[in-house]
């Protein structure tokens, strides 16, 4: 069973810093690429970052480059995602995916393409 467990949300002042995990179970990581999403309440979901299998290759989402990092540890089957210089508009429930089949276009990430977390939530106050 593919279980995916996100941890680390919480709440934050502006210009604070979380960092997110997400440990995976019942897949070989290793060979699948690591998404994390977002999805405010009223909005639709956001692709935030997104890493590949070789390291080497990131993407993030045009309103979080230079703020957020994303990583992971292979050894530990879990994905990181550094959340720096928070804004209030980032508040959102953060969820991590899992995908083997689709690279980092995040936008074709869909519940039968991918993995996914139940998610946790990231509160930013202004």
């Amino acid at each position: 069973q593919v279980q995916l467990v996100e941890s680390g949300g919480g709440s934050v002042q502006a210009g604070g810093s979380l960092r997110l995990s997400c440990a995976a179970s019942g897949i070989t990581f290793s060979n699948h690429y690591m998404g994390w999403f977002r999805r405010a309440p009223g909005k639709e979901r956001e692709g935030v970052a997104c890493i590949g299998t070789d390291l080497g290759t990131t993407y993030y989402g045009a309103s979080v480059p230079g703020r957020f990092t994303i990583s992971r540890n292979n050894a530990k089957n879990t994905v990181y995602l550094q959340m720096d210089s928070l804004k209030p508009e980032d508040t959102a429930m953060y969820y991590c995916a899992a995908n083997n089949n689709q690279g980092c276009l995040l936008y074709l990430w869909t519940s039968k393409s991918a993995y996914w977390g139940q998610g946790t939530q990231v509160t930013v106050s202004s």
